[in-house]
This record gives C-alpha cells, structure tokens and sequence, in this order.
C-alpha cells in the first residue's frame, strides 16, 4: 500500500452517475489520488495490472462479468490492493461473493460523496471498512437464507462429561462467517463488534465443539447440520 503519499483509487463503475459522483469525491479529497475510472471487468484488470492502485473501489455488477472476478484477479495479482464494494443493497449473495473473492470493504450506493472518502481512508488504514447500514443488513439476509436457517441452536454434542451443549445465536454468525473464509478482523466489522470479542466467541465455540482449529469447527458444525 501507498503509505508515503496520497492513497491510489481506482474505480471501477458501470453507472454514469455514480462514478461522476465518486471520482468528484476522491478528487476533492487532498488524501486520495485518482487513478482511474473505468466502467468493466476488462478495463478494471488492465489497470490492475498496470498501475496496481492502494484501493480499488468496484460495483459487483459489471457489463462483461461479475465484479467477483476482478476482485479475484486484484487478490492473486495484485495483493496489495484493497477492495471496496459498492453495491445497490446489501444482498448477503452479492456481498458474500465479495468477501469470498478478497473484498474487505462494502458501501451502500446511496451514501454521501463524504462517506464514500471516508471508507476509502478506513479501508487503507485499517484493512476493513463496513458502510452504515450494510452489517445489520447483511446480517438479517444470512439468517434467512434457505440454505443457512438453523434454529437458534440446541446442538446434540456431548460434552466431556455427557452433558449437552449449546452455541448461542452469536457464535452460530460467527461460526458461519468465518466458514465462508472471512479473517476475524472482517466479521467484527461485519457485526460491529470488537475483534477482541470475536476471539472470544472462537474460543467458546472450539470449547464447546471440543476442536482446536478454524478447520475443525467448520467440519463438526458441518456435520451438525448449522452450516
């Protein structure tokens, strides 16, 4: 990442509107630097590879393919670029595409040209930004998709001793962000909450799952049938 001087953005948009209104806003901002505005997956991956910027801001819908795949090419190629998606709504499907592909960043579009800068300056400085709004609804669409609706959770593993045990409605999120390939860093952001507090529901949860390793607690809720 660019720390010596202004931040390298390169956005990448097929909305006419919205990357005027973003390449005003990085522009504007005596910190960023704009590298360059594109509207596809084609052009996207050119200037990756020949400009590699500090962020790449990108819709996750693209003219010529899905944003996913750029962010996938920016992972493999160019490591040090950190992505932030701006999307329509936040659509668990779309943004987890994102976070599976690399992104650690994710704005709604409909937020002020102020707060598109600001994420941009959390995401190079910190390594993740969450948009307002974004978690809690992210959040509410992994917890009624078909595919991830559990009850809240009564799980019939014995615990050492023969007794029961159960993982709370909190470590059952945590449990299937993290199996979705997410670093703690990225499902505190996600959940609003401190990645000290993260590491703790880990613990309890490889407690409570008798397993020592990220790994291991996937497979056995896997099993379990919470995933």
């Amino acid at each position: 990442m660019n720390k010596s001087g202004n931040v390298r953005v390169l956005i990448v948009v097929d909305d006419a509107q919205y990357f005027q209104r973003c390449a005003a806003a990085v522009l504007a901002d005596p910190g960023l630097c704009l590298a360059a505005v594109v509207t596809d997956g084609a052009a996207a991956i050119a200037m990756l590879d020949s400009c590699a910027p500090d962020v790449m801001v990108i819709d996750p819908v693209l003219p010529d393919m899905a944003g996913s795949e750029v962010i996938l090419h920016a992972r493999r190629h160019c490591p040090r670029t950190l992505v932030l998606v701006v999307a329509e709504s936040a659509d668990a499907g779309v943004v987890l595409a994102g976070i599976e592909a690399g992104a650690t960043g994710y704005l709604l579009k409909n937020v002020l040209p102020a707060r598109i800068c600001l994420s941009i300056h959390e995401l190079h400085d910190d390594g993740a930004s969450v948009g307002p709004g974004m978690a809690s609804h992210v959040l509410a669409s992994l917890q009624h998709a078909p595919d991830t609706a559990a009850p809240a959770a009564t799980i019939g593993t014995p615990a050492q001793g023969g007794e029961s045990t159960s993982l709370s409605r909190r470590e059952i999120d945590i449990l299937r962000l993290v199996a979705k390939g997410l670093a703690f860093s990225e499902v505190s952001a996600l959940l609003s909450i401190s990645p000290h507090t993260v590491v703790a529901h880990v613990k309890n949860i490889y407690r409570k799952l008798q397993v020592h390793s990220r790994g291991e607690a996937v497979f056995e809720a896997s099993q379990l049938g919470l995933l």
